[in-house]
This record gives structure tokens, sequence and C-alpha cells, in this order.
């Protein structure tokens, strides 16, 4: 394929490009997968750029669909593994490299593979992720990477806005909830801006976020396992209106039990999930026992 010469992106993919190369492959966007493809140039350097990859980092995308990203984040970092579902475009991944980035094309690797079921990826350990994640799966695969590859330190995702604000909610916020608290178990996150219907194809009928997410230097400090904490922020958000104490008597037991527990936590028996922080479920987790 050669280069564009429509406009200045260089290696990098333009409308005229994602248009043929879509095409020559037979490719249509499905909903199904939330496939959106990102065809202005500028935008993919921006991520970069505020993803903050640096030449020594090993970047892990997921979804890369035709290499929008892929193509911009090969130029900056050291090298980049991609996770793809979609045999197509999994297929034509290493090729559309080469073509364009032939001198950095060692320095790419090709999973083809559901992000949820990735254990493991070749080459070294990533210190970085950065991924357009499609909306369905947004927030699954993100806690899924960030549980089971503990060297990334470095985290921006574009989702779908009300996602992001999800994601980077506080508490008393009322859209903080189970996204909020899990992510900030692994990392400070905040937002990191906002990105316009217009550079994607096709283009989505909802806007999207950027969200950074920077891995705590030290983890929560508790007793308690992530799979403990996760459990009472779960049972605290699925009834989110009640009251921790009636909204925990299930994982706890019963009411009394879960008074209990929350009252040797230091949390009100009456507050609600939308109110605690990541380290206040922390310690209701490690005083499950108290109401026994």
């Amino acid at each position: 394929m050669s280069k564009s010469t429509t406009d200045e992106s260089g290696p990098l993919l333009g409308p005229a490009d994602i248009r043929e190369l879509a095409a020559t492959l037979g490719v249509r966007p499905t909903k199904q997968r939330g496939q959106n493809f990102v065809i202005d140039a500028n935008t993919v350097r921006r991520i970069v750029r505020t993803a903050d990859v640096r030449p020594d980092d090993v970047v892990v995308e997921i979804g890369p669909g035709l290499g929008s990203l892929t193509l911009a984040l090969l130029e900056t970092a050291d090298r980049v593994t991609a996770v793809e579902i979609d045999d197509v475009l999994a297929a034509a991944l290493p090729a559309t490299v080469a073509a364009r980035l032939p001198e950095r094309a060692d320095r790419f690797a090709l999973v083809h593979s559901d992000a949820l079921h990735v254990t493991e990826l070749p080459g070294p350990t990533p210190t970085a992720l950065v991924a357009n994640l499609p909306y369905n799966v947004a927030v699954p695969v993100l806690l899924h990477m960030l549980a089971t590859f503990p060297g990334i330190e470095r985290t921006l995702v574009m989702v779908q806005s009300e996602v992001a604000d999800r994601l980077a909610a506080r508490p008393g916020n009322k859209v903080y909830g189970v996204p909020s608290v899990k992510a900030n178990w692994y990392a400070d996150v905040k937002r990191a801006g906002a990105i316009g219907r217009n550079v994607f194809w096709p283009a989505p009928n909802v806007d999207s976020g950027l969200v950074s997410l920077v891995r705590r230097e030290r983890p929560v400090d508790t007793t308690a396992g992530r799979e403990e904490v996760f459990a009472v922020v779960d049972a605290a958000f699925a009834q989110r209106r009640k009251t921790l104490r009636a909204a925990l008597a299930g994982w706890a037991g019963s009411a009394a039990a879960a008074e209990a527990a929350l009252v040797a936590a230091g949390v009100s028996p009456q507050a609600r999930g939308e109110a605690l922080t990541v380290e206040e479920f922390a310690r209701i987790a490690e005083n499950r026992e108290a109401g026994k």
C-alpha cells in the first residue's frame, strides 16, 4: 500500500487510507464489536502524547482495528503488542505495519485473541496500555488487563464519554460506582480530554473521552484480598439506593452482621456505597468477621 499523499500523516493512516484498506479487506465495521476506526492522524498522535508514551515503553494495545493508533504508537514506543479478536483485522495488521513502518516492523507483535482471555503476552513485560476500547466491553477489558499485567504503569483508554465519567468519578458523584472504585484500586484515575465524533469512521452516535490511569505507587493498604474487597463493592452498588447496612446484608450474612462489620470499619451503617473510598471498602472487607 502506498503512503497517503493527500495529508501530512506520513506513515499514519488518513481517511482515504482507512476506507481503501477496509474496502480491500472487505471490512464493514460492526456495532456488535463496537468498531469505530479513527481516521485522523492528529488525533492518534494526540493520544500518544497524552498517554506519555516513551521511547523505552513496551505498549499493549487492545482492539487495534486497521492500525491507526498502532502506527502512531510504533513511531514512539520501543515495542507494541496489539491484541485483536477479529480474524480479518488480525490477519491484515502485520502487513499494514510492514508496508508503512518497515523499519519498525520487528518491534511489533500481534496476538489474535479476545483481550478478556489474554493471560500472557509475547516479549518483554508491558509498561503501558493504550487503546481505543470497544464501548460494550471497555470496563471489563480494562480491569482484566490491569489485574493480569501489574507491570503496566500508565494507561490511556478512549471510551464512551459516559464510561469515562464513571471511571474517573470521585466519591459523592452521582455516577460514582463499581467501575470507579475498582479502577481506583489499581490506579489514580482522571479524565484526560474529549474526542469528537468526526474523527471516527463510521461516526458513532456518542461522544468519546480519554481516561488516564497511573498505577498506584503503593497498593491499597489492606489485609483483605482484591476479590474480597471487590465482593463488598459489588454488593454495595447492586442496591445502591439502600443503606450499606441493608445492601451488605447478603454479603455479611445478615443486616446485623453487616452493621457490625461497618461499625468495626469506622463506616456509618446508614451511609451508601457512593460515598465511600476504595480504602473504606477495603476496611469493611477486613472486618467481615466482626459480625460473626
